[in-house]
């Protein structure tokens, strides 16, 4: 045995081993002790990181400095621009406004024309707000006047290399174009600009462009208000999305708690960049920026891979799902096929042309409705010759009753928009009858009985004649002449027949835009063709017609009353420094026509409209206008002054074939007109007559250079002024 050994003593090890237990206790004990003790530390690091979260939250918010909140600020406030000449894009802009003010976001209407892009459009690309654009297109396509400026600089800017294609990335917009479908060559042309280059200057736009059509035919929702408050209720729908920090408002086709809206990865992001940067590269002159848009993401939870491993107890669950997706899919496809040859078909109806804001605007103005397309209104003339006044100037050159005179139309639609349109354009425009269509039996009767419904409301005025008011609820006169363009309306010839049959003398307005209608209507008492200007440029700039042949038209509608029978009428409207220096040109208008007579009259001022720049300064004085017919008359051989109405401004230049034995015979003998027409329909239209086979005798104090200037002896206003004379032999 070594001897070593007895060295060591194992006491203290046994002894603990004895007490291993104790050991292991207090090992535990101090364990948990530790674990506590790191437990609390913790917590105090984490109340006393709240407190200091706080602390700094209220610091910020009393002090005012940059915070956490403001990044949560995605819309700052709302920029309407607008640029307007009649004031419905100015009305749009405060119509959206109150729709944004009611999200409580701020809001500013800016007029373009006070607007200066070069200093302050850049700051749109941080101020965080969004800017809504409506700008109207006027003549020819182009801005107006207040909208001229910001678009001519938008324009360079675009096209500029020191400027760029990311000098507005940053900013976002939405465009709203106001125009009229009838000029379909430069339908809303200037939204359309507009929304191109702020494009190309990198600006986002929000939402698609919003087009409002005047054309209450081809507007999509019935009127270019219509189209309006759809555009704006996607605006605002939009912006309340933007608020909230969403890509883009909610569909509605949110599955399984998750908004398609509110998915978009970095993929999508990253191949709309790359979209955007090749759409840049094209040539932006002839083609339209394509809208953005989000993408939808592909549902991953209800599909699998066809290409993973499938099992095959799970096929047939797979196939099942399969078959029912198949079937789902058919259905939906069937559904959205109903609808869209749904929607073709109601599209291909044909709309009724007084919509729901046209008529309360024409009614707001005193016409009494009818049908779809016509209407009537009481002429201040017939009033004035209710009450024993004075009548019209057909009244003095014709010899029409005008307390028995019905103004109507079968169609409120023009293909005219002149600047002079005493109706301020309330009416709708077109190039062709596309509406539905009245039968001319219930649009004459309506009209006959609405004008004598007016008439009964004088009844017991003070003032009107009881002999008057009795023949006044006879019809004996129809002016169709109220408003539009009534040789429009397809069945014409048919309602002017129904007109004679009730022997109602017949005086149709044209514009001078539908020859081909001219040469097919049947005879009228008198045909009259509007020459508003002599010269191609200047009748595109007083009547701003519809069509893009509208000269050649013009011409061929002349030619066509040239060809006619009955009496015609050609109408000058004078518009000082517009049309009154054409002399020799209105004298070779006269030859191609041959017109009986020419109505020279100067243009009437209705107030100030939205829809023209007329002002009292291009009024004529009366002295004007006789000194131009003077000077007319010495240029076309055949023709002399034969009346005057100088209430009306208005003059009668008569061909010389009506002046017999030194006598003037511009009158119409109605009896007689209306034995003639009989006489025409007995024979199928075999026999004809002539101008000269219906006229009478003008009475003295019709004529020009009479002493009372045109005045009706049976005028009680002439008979105070002419007591002490005898006026029995007028």
């Amino acid at each position: 045995m070594d001897p070593s050994l007895d060295t060591w003593d194992f006491s203290p090890l046994i002894s603990l081993w004895i007490n291993r237990f104790y050991v292991y206790l207090g090992f535990a004990f101090g364990f948990s002790l530790w674990i506590c003790f790191q437990i609390v530390i913790r917590r105090q690091d984490k109340n006393s990181q709240e407190k200091s979260v706080s602390k700094a939250t209220q610091d910020l918010m009393t002090n005012g400095d940059l915070s956490l909140q403001e990044k949560e600020v995605f819309v700052s406030g709302v920029k309407i621009f607008y640029g307007s000449q009649t004031g419905t894009a100015k009305g749009f802009a405060t119509i959206l406004a109150e729709a944004v003010s009611s999200l409580g976001l701020p809001v500013a209407i800016i007029n373009l024309k006070e607007y200066d892009p070069d200093d302050h459009l850049v700051e749109e690309v941080t101020s965080k707000n969004v800017c809504a654009f409506l700008v109207a297109t006027y003549t020819d396509g182009r801005p107006t006047e207040s909208a001229e400026w910001f678009c001519k600089w938008l324009e360079e800017a675009s096209i500029d290399f020191r400027f760029g294609k990311t000098y507005l990335k940053g900013m976002r917009y939405a465009v709203f174009g106001l125009g009229n479908s009838a000029y379909a060559s430069h339908f809303n042309k200037v939204g359309k600009n507009v929304d191109k280059w702020l494009w190309m200057l990198g600006a986002h736009r929000l939402m698609t462009r919003g087009e409002g059509d005047c054309d209450v035919v081809k507007s999509k929702h019935g009127s270019i208000e219509g189209d309006f408050r759809a555009w704006k209720t996607k605006f605002i729908s939009r912006l309340q999305a933007l608020s909230k920090g969403e890509k883009k408002s909610c569909g509605g086709n949110c599955k399984k708690g998750r908004c398609k809206s509110n998915q978009h990865s970095s993929e999508e992001m990253e191949a709309e960049s790359h979209t955007q940067d090749r759409l840049h590269q094209r040539d932006t002159e002839e083609e339209e920026p394509l809208e953005s848009t989000s993408e939808e993401e592909s549902d991953t939870e209800d599909h699998q891979s066809l290409n993973s491993v499938i099992d095959v107890e799970d096929l047939g669950k797979i196939m099942n799902h399969v078959k029912k997706e198949k079937r789902e899919k058919e259905q939906q496809e069937e559904k959205t096929s109903l609808f869209r040859n749904t929607a073709k078909n109601e599209a291909s109806e044909r709309r009724a042309m007084i919509t729901p804001a046209l008529r309360e605007a024409l009614t707001k103005q005193g016409y009494q409705l009818i049908g779809s397309h016509s209407g009537v209104k009481l002429c201040r003339w017939t009033k004035s010759m209710l009450r024993g006044r004075g009548g019209c100037y057909k009244h003095t050159f014709y010899g029409i009753e005008s307390h028995r005179c019905m103004e109507t139309t079968p169609s409120l639609a023009c293909a005219n928009k002149c600047v002079f349109c005493w109706r301020h354009h309330t009416n709708p425009v077109g190039t062709e009858w596309r509406w539905k269509m009245d039968q001319p039996e219930m649009i004459l009767k309506e009209a006959i009985e609405n004008h004598q419904s007016m008439i009964k409301q004088f009844k017991g005025v003070p003032g009107v004649k009881e002999e008057r008011f009795e023949e006044g609820m006879t019809v004996k006169h129809c002016a169709l002449s109220l408003v539009g363009e009534p040789i429009m309306y397809p069945e014409i010839n048919r309602f002017l027949k129904l007109l004679h049959e009730y022997k109602i003398s017949s005086f149709l307005v044209t514009n001078a835009q539908f020859p081909a209608e001219i040469r097919n209507l049947k005879p009228v008492t008198q045909l009259y063709v509007s020459v508003d200007a002599s010269t191609k440029d200047s009748l595109k700039k007083i009547d701003r017609p519809l069509f893009k042949d509208f000269w050649q038209r013009f011409l061929d509608s002349l030619k066509a009353l040239a060809a006619k029978q009955q009496r015609t009428v050609y109408r000058l409207t004078l518009v000082k420094a517009w049309n009154v220096d054409e002399l020799q040109a209105y004298a070779e208008l006269v030859s191609l026509g041959s017109p009986d007579f020419i109505e020279v009259k100067g243009v009437t001022y209705c107030g100030e409209s939205s829809a023209s720049s007329l002002t009292m300064a291009n009024v004529p004085w009366h002295e004007e206008v006789v000194r131009f017919v003077h000077e007319l008359v010495d240029l076309i051989p055949g023709y002399e002054i034969a009346c005057e109405h100088e209430h009306s401004n208005c003059l009668l230049i008569a061909h010389k074939k009506f002046k017999i034995d030194r006598e003037w015979w511009t009158w119409i003998d109605y009896n007689r007109f209306q034995e003639l027409i009989q006489e025409y329909e007995d024979s199928g239209g075999s026999k004809t007559f002539s101008a000269e086979d219906y006229t009478a005798k003008t009475p003295p104090w019709a004529l020009f250079g009479a002493s009372e200037r045109g005045f009706d002896p049976k005028d009680t206003r002439y008979q105070r002024k002419n007591k002490s004379k005898d006026v029995s032999g007028c």
